[in-house]
This record gives C-alpha cells, sequence and structure tokens, in this order.
C-alpha cells in the first residue's frame, strides 16, 4: 500500500510486510554483481521506474548526499528505502538483506582458505591469476577516483603530499585531517569536523598500534566505514595499514587474495574486510570488523538522514571533505605501488596485469569487474598448466 504524498520527506512511501521487504533487499544482494554503479542502477529501475517509491528527482538527490558520506552508497540507499517504507526497523533489515549474502559467500571463502588453503596447484594457480588482476583493478579505482576527486591545482598537490607522507610512513588519520584543513585553508572555510577528526585522532591511533584483539577489529572496521570516501576502495589503505603495516597478521600476498574474492563475488567490494578480521580473529573477527566497517552505513540513515543532508548542503564542509578526498586518492595510489610488487612477481603476471587494465578500461559492461578476476583466474590456471 502506498501513501498519498510521494513526495513527502517523512511518510513512508511503500509500506511492505517486514519479510516481503526483507526478501527483496535480499534479492537485490544475491545480484548485486558489477560494483556501485551497478547495483544503484538495478535499485533505481526497480523501485523508481518501476514501482515508483520516489521520483527520479529526489532519487538522485538522496544518491548525491550518500556519494559524499563515507561508505558503500548502494548499501546506504537501500538502508534509506527500507526505512521510507517501515521505518528504522525497515531500515535495518533493508541493509542487511543486501549485505548478507555477500558476507555470507565471505565467511564461507574465509573458512575455506584459512582451513584448507591455497597450497594445492589448481588454487594457487587460479590466485597467480587473481592477484595482478586485483593490482590492475586498483590502478584503475585511482584513476576512477581521482579524475572526480582532484578538481583543481591544490588538490591535485594534496594528493601528491599524501603519497609522499605515505612512502614516509606518517599515520593515514594525520594525512587525511591534515589534507582537509589544508584545503579548508585553501578556501578559508573551516568547519567543525576538523576539529572532531583532531579529537579522535589520538585514541585511533593508539587503537591501531595494539594488536589485533576483537575490540581493535571493531575499531578498525569503523574507522574504515568512516573514511571510505569515494567508494571501497579507497577502504585498501587503512585496513591495509592496520592488518599489514601495524598488526601483522596477514601479509600483502594474503590482503591481495582477499581483495580477490571480493572482486568476484555479489556484493559490495568492501566485503573483503569480512576476510581481513577472520584472519586476524577467527570468525568472531570476520563478524565484528563487519559490523564496524558497515555500522556507519546504517547509522547515517537511521540515526537521521535529514541532518546529515543539511550538514551536506552546508558549503563550510564542502571545502574539508574535498581535502579528504584528495588525500584518499594519494594513500591508496601509494599502498598500490606497494601492493604491486607482490602481485606482479614475474613477466607472466606482469602480462596478466596488462591485459586485466586494458580490458577494465575498454569493458563496460555491469559484470566487467567479475569477468575480469575470473579471466584472470582462468589465465592462471592456463599458465600453470603451459
Amino acid at each position: 500500500m502506498k501513501t498519498t504524498d510521494p513526495n513527502s520527506e517523512a511518510a513512508p512511501l511503500q509500506l511492505e510486510p517486514y519479510l516481503k521487504l526483507f526478501l527483496r533487499f535480499l534479492r537485490f544482494g544475491l545480484l548485486a554483481w558489477g560494483g556501485p554503479v551497478a547495483q544503484i542502477a538495478m535499485i533505481r529501475q526497480e523501485l523508481v521506474d518501476e514501482e515508483h517509491w520516489v521520483t527520479n528527482d529526489r532519487f538522485n538527490r538522496v544518491l548525491a548526499v550518500y556519494q559524499v558520506l563515507p561508505g558503500p552508497e548502494a548499501h546506504e540507499m537501500c538502508v534509506y528505502f527500507g526505512m521510507l517504507s517501515r521505518g528504522r526497523l525497515g531500515g535495518l533489515l533493508a541493509g542487511l538483506g543486501f549485505m548478507l549474502p555477500g558476507f555470507v559467500l565471505m565467511f564461507g571463502l574465509s573458512w575455506f582458505y584459512v582451513t584448507v588453503g591455497i597450497t594445492l596447484p589448481l588454487f594457487a594457480a587460479i590466485f597467480y591469476g587473481f592477484k595482478p588482476a586485483v593490482a590492475a583493478l586498483i590502478f584503475r579505482a585511482v584513476h576512477r577516483v581521482g579524475q572526480h576527486a582532484l578538481m583543481d591545482k591544490w588538490l591535485w598537490a594534496i594528493a601528491i603530499a599524501a603519497f609522499a607522507l605515505q612512502w614516509f610512513g606518517v599515520h593515514f588519520l594525520i594525512t587525511l585531517v591534515v589534507s582537509g584543513l589544508l584545503y579548508a585553508l585553501v578556501k578559508r572555510r573551516i568547519p567543525e569536523p576538523a576539529v572532531a577528526g583532531l579529537l579522535i585522532l589520538p585514541l585511533a591511533t593508539l587503537v591501531t598500534a595494539s594488536g589485533p584483539s576483537w575490540f581493535t577489529l571493531f575499531i578498525s572496521g569503523l574507522r574504515t566505514g568512516l573514511l571510505t570516501f569515494g567508494g571501497a576502495y579507497t577502504a585498501i589503505p587503512f585496513l591495509q595499514h592496520d592488518a599489514v603495516e601495524v598488526g601483522g597478521w596477514m601479509t600483502n600476498a594474503q590482503f591481495l587474495d582477499g581483495l580477490a574474492l571480493g572482486g568476484i563475488l555479489p556484493a559490495p567490494l568492501i566485503i573483503f574486510s569480512t576476510f581481513v578480521g577472520y584472519l586476524g580473529g577467527g570468525p568472531l573477527g570476520a563478524l565484528v570488523i563487519t559490523l564496524g566497517v558497515f555500522g556507519p552505513a546504517f547509522a547515517f540513515t537511521l540515526v537521521g538522514h535529514e541532518h546529515i543532508e543539511r550538514l551536506i548542503e552546508n558549503k563550510t564542509t564542502h571545502a574539508f571533505l574535498d581535502g579528504i578526498t584528495a588525500g584518499v586518492v594519494g594513500l591508496i595510489a601509494a599502498t598500490a605501488l606497494g601492493l604491486l610488487r607482490d602481485a606482479v612477481p614475474d613477466w607472466p603476471a606482469a602480462a596478466i596485469f596488462a591485459s586485466a587494465l586494458l580490458a577494465l578500461y575498454l569493458w563496460k559492461a555491469k559484470a566487467a569487474v567479475a569477468g575480469v578476476m575470473l579471466g584472470a583466474g582462468v589465465l592462471g590456471l592456463l599458465l600453470f598448466r603451459l
């Protein structure tokens, strides 16, 4: 049953039984191939074009808000529509439905990876092909995020400086806060979020330096969920820093394996965090880091979408967020180069990397990422047999 005011911001637009609502978004999760663009297009087609839950203009306006906020925007849109339908419980059910298939699949693959391993020749060959393809995905993501984020010479300078600071070992939170403040100073707009960032910096740094306890895994996931500006690929430097550089509970090669598994699943790529948590703390570690990563995506809508929308409309926050995003571009570029050493150990792997990168630029289909990953695995298998 629909309400009589389809343009109302407060009233639910589509009243569905809770089970039907959950199953609708569970189906979205099962079909969530092809990254956020394809996922959002799928949601738009059913809820806007076919069932008219909201107008297209309103959908675009809400999407613009979530594209500025950190976190997987497709998941955040699901939470938003679930809340429109049945309030906060509906938003919770919709968000859980969308993320559940990817989480269950990644959890199962993580268990298999730890229990059985990939030392068998078949798996070793497939993952040999996966790793350079993952490196190509990250390099493509740097370009994609950068072309939208680096809009002037100051943002380019911030990105380059962040790249250098990452190589010199400066903590990424310091880099991001300074990046936001610098660009805010350039634009002469100092927002309140900058003060908040400075206040949480000592605690976040202290937690990162401790071991991979369940609490540390949760905080690592939470911080990642709060800093993923510009898409799931921007989570890579944060989790890699915690898991490989500081925590030491996994190697770069294992980190690449987790990214490879995330790239072939019907889920937001950020679901690879479940793999990172599993290697750090077993089944419970996988659960708590996933809760941390996806917690902000739920909270932004369930706690107060309207307040966040007003905050985003406040232009004093734009410069700070733009500076942070430029800093993230530099961080992910530096991380990509570091991972490339482990992903491309020889000339055959380099050939897979180049082929995957070319395919990602030329192939525009929704399933391009999954197709490139699977194709690279097949190439690895063929090279192994040759």
